[in-house]
């Protein structure tokens, strides 16, 4: 509606009875009537703007279309509002005398001859036939309200019956009138990213695109695509509704034709307007993140002088961008830190989920009596601490259940509040104690913080998506929530890993020996996992995986002696026995490795 132009003020009998309605459909009704007098005021300019003598055809064309989807949306809204004013009726006089018209019929006329008091009034300085009619003008308004509440009052009591409500309007040839656009089931989530100039907006939609693997996309050229396919010369000269509609018709043609793609992004957000329409269309598919820094960083990030960013400020404000703020599902201080921003981002982009993670005692896991004894002791500690310590759990062998006594490490994973580290260092030291030497301890700590925001290494993706497949944990807080890491987010995370587990791989083959033997099985067995997930290939248990790694393409069986055997040979001090095998098995990967870098 034209800014500053007037609210449409309902009389006090219809107040009053809209007041008995419930409060669900209260709020329906203020809704319809609100958006049936703004898209009256959309009309009234999109009237105005035809006449105007220095539009092109397809300016004037433009228009046209507006003011017939401006004139569908009208319609469907007074439906709407009658649908509920409806039960304001008495229901049982159906002797009663029938009106010529139905409520918001009178409503929408009052919310016109609003408008037209309001054009007059500015019309009457420069016009003095305007001027004279002002007020006429009132008057008439207050004879429409009075026979407006005395309608209601007749409605409500029984001596008026109402005609039918329905309009059975046309827009369009006979059966090809559209239905209301709805988001595709393929389109899943999309970020909307609005803000002011150089507030980065850009920058986090870039930063999603690839952590995220989201599709990224203007708002921009989603109108002119949509214009061009519907031939329209000027997209945002049509309603915020009818721009909000021609948006998700691209963004589902998008989806349709990404259908593996789980999340999009579309930027620059100018116009509250149009984000709030296309939010009612899409719901929680769609949210909305504002960027807010302020003016002085803004300018020092642009690179240019302040003029120049204020300039672009003025041209976005003009459109609404500063009030998408009061809109948006999320805004986002960005004057701190990028690693702040990136923590946010990763928060709304890969929200954590419920998962019911499987509890377990130490002594259900396959542990010697000890170790799960001093495992337990070290829980009950950490779970005396309160919500500080989310979660606990003994990852790698000990969570797959096939612990090898002297050779197996105990990965131990702990997420808790930075502030209560100190204590879990407490509790660690005394574990190492309490194992004296039965096993070797490897702790992984963890703050909710860094899983949310994702800032997580391969291997702990892999082992929070261990946990939510199943494998046990000894301590969890209520309520607590894991991200969720996918298999295709493995396989991006095996591709980071892979190099450095090669590195260190090469770096002990170097050092081959009876001292090294633990630690390059286990560098081998990784690193044949990792590819194994780069070719959709899950194998658990190093033997099952090794022996897959042998189809992998290009490389030849991999003769390597069972997990028993090299480990027995270890604990045995016989590691001889069993390097040169190992050794060999090594030098095929690594000779495969290099090969398929240089195809």
């Amino acid at each position: 509606m034209t800014q500053n132009s007037p609210p449409l003020v309902l009389p006090p009998g219809l107040s009053r009875a809209m007041a008995t309605l419930q409060d669900k459909d209260r709020r329906r009704l203020d809704d319809a009537v609100t958006r049936l007098h703004t898209v009256n005021g959309r009309l009234w300019d999109t009237e105005d703007r035809v006449r105007g003598a220095l539009l092109s055809a397809a300016q004037v064309a433009d228009c046209k279309r507006e003011i017939d989807q401006l004139n569908a949306e009208r319609n469907a809204l007074a439906e709407r509002a009658d649908e509920i004013l409806g039960s304001l009726a008495d229901a049982g006089r159906a002797d009663a005398p029938l009106h010529t018209e139905t409520l918001a019929s009178v409503v929408d006329r009052l919310s016109v001859l609003t408008l037209r008091i309001w054009h007059g009034e500015r019309a009457a300085a420069r016009d003095e036939l305007a001027r004279r009619r002002v007020p006429a003008l009132h008057g008439q308004r207050e004879e429409l309200c009075a026979a407006l509440d005395a309608l209601v009052c007749d409605v409500a009591a029984g001596r008026r019956r109402l005609p039918v409500p329905a309009r059975f309007k046309l827009y369009g040839r006979a059966g090809n009138a559209p239905a209301q656009i709805k988001p595709s089931r393929r389109l899943r989530r999309v970020l909307a990213f609005g803000g002011l100039s150089e507030c980065g907006k850009s920058t986090s939609a870039e930063f999603v695109q690839r952590t995220c693997g989201a599709q990224r996309l203007k708002i921009g050229f989603l109108l002119r695509q949509a214009a061009h396919r519907e031939g329209l010369a000027d997209p945002y000269a049509l309603s915020a509704r009818r721009q909000a509609e021609l948006l998700l018709g691209e963004l589902n043609r998008f989806a349709d034709g990404h259908v593996d793609t789980k999340l999009f992004t579309i930027e620059s957000v100018h116009d509250d307007a149009s984000i709030a329409e296309l939010k009612q269309l899409m719901g929680d598919k769609l949210q909305t993140v504002y960027l807010d820094a302020s003016f002085a960083v803004r300018v020092e990030r642009s690179g240019t002088s302040a003029q120049a960013v204020a300039a672009k400020d003025e041209i976005k404000m003009s459109r609404g961008a500063h009030q998408v703020a009061a809109l948006a599902d999320h805004v986002i201080d960005n004057t701190s830190s990028i690693v702040a921003l990136r923590a946010h981002l990763r928060r709304i982009a890969a929200p954590p989920t419920a998962t019911a993670l499987r509890v377990a005692t130490p002594y259900g896991l396959g542990l010697p009596a000890a170790v799960a004894s001093a495992t337990a002791d070290f829980t009950d500690a950490v779970r005396a601490y309160g919500p500080g310590v989310r979660l606990v759990a003994l990852t790698g062998s000990p969570g797959e259940g096939n612990w090898i006594a002297g050779w197996s490490d105990l990965d131990l994973l702990v997420v808790a509040e930075h502030e209560a580290i100190g204590q879990v260092h407490e509790a660690l030291e005394q574990y190492r104690t309490a194992l004296n030497g039965a096993a070797s301890l490897g702790p992984t700590l963890v703050t909710p913080g860094e899983l949310t925001a994702r800032r997580l290494t391969p291997r702990l993706e892999f082992v929070l998506h261990q946990l939510q497949q199943g494998s046990p944990v000894l301590h969890t807080a209520p309520g607590f929530e894991l991200p969720t890491s996918s298999r295709d987010e493995l396989a991006f995370a095996a591709v980071r890993e892979v190099p450095q587990v090669i590195l260190t791989m090469r770096r002990l083959r170097a050092d081959a020996g009876p001292a090294t033997l633990r630690q390059l099985y286990k560098h081998l067995v990784l690193a044949c996992r990792l590819l194994l997930r780069e070719h959709n290939q899950w194998e658990s248990g190093p033997d099952r995986i090794l022996t897959a790694a042998s189809c992998m393409p290009g490389l030849s069986v991999v003769s390597v002696p069972s997990l028993a055997e090299v480990s027995s040979a270890w604990r045995d001090g016989d590691a001889e026995l069993v390097l040169k095998p190992v050794c060999a098995a090594v030098d095929q990967l690594l000779s495969w490795y290099a090969a398929q870098l240089a195809a």
